[in-house]
């Protein structure tokens, strides 16, 4: 419960919005982290699915809380942001969404090159987005963000 405090408290004094849909960490791990954002009033859409909007915060928080570990983990001041991004829709969230990030090792490339380097160095990151109480394992939506890394000091 820890870990899902930090990531409260972090993105309701820098993302408020992301604070608003109540994300729960539901792993964090060196090469993994796993979100969960409730499908609520706050994150549906019209539909009765989870908006858009709410995706790619999940999205977001998925890649950003692994880089932002590796980030701390360095000791080094290095600004995080994404530069793009793209999805993929294959059914509506109907249900409480998780976000799984697989790609800590290459975040922490990613560090090492950028504090070596001292310019700007990019990543792409996958985040798969499952339904587990409707539809088990089977993905539902595919994020791929560009981190984007620059050392500050």
């Amino acid at each position: 419960m820890g870990e899902t405090w930090k990531l409260r408290l972090w993105t309701f004094l820098r993302v408020p919005m992301a604070f608003f849909l109540s994300p729960t960490v539901v792993e964090s791990m060196a090469r993994r982290s796993v979100i969960r954002i409730p499908l609520t009033w706050r994150s549906k859409n019209h539909l009765g699915s989870m908006y858009f909007g709410a995706l790619c915060i999940g999205a977001d928080l998925a890649g950003g809380l692994l880089a932002l570990r590796r980030i701390e983990e360095s000791g080094r001041k290095i600004s995080l942001i994404f530069k793009d991004v793209q999805g993929r829709f294959w059914k509506r969230v109907e249900g409480d969404a998780l976000f799984t990030c697989d790609d800590g090792e290459a975040i922490s490339e990613l560090v090492h090159r950028t504090i070596a380097s001292g310019e700007r160095e990019e990543q792409h990151l996958r985040v798969v987005v499952t339904v587990p109480e409707r539809l088990g394992e089977e993905p539902v939506a595919e994020f791929v963000l560009t981190l984007s890394l620059k050392r500050r000091d």
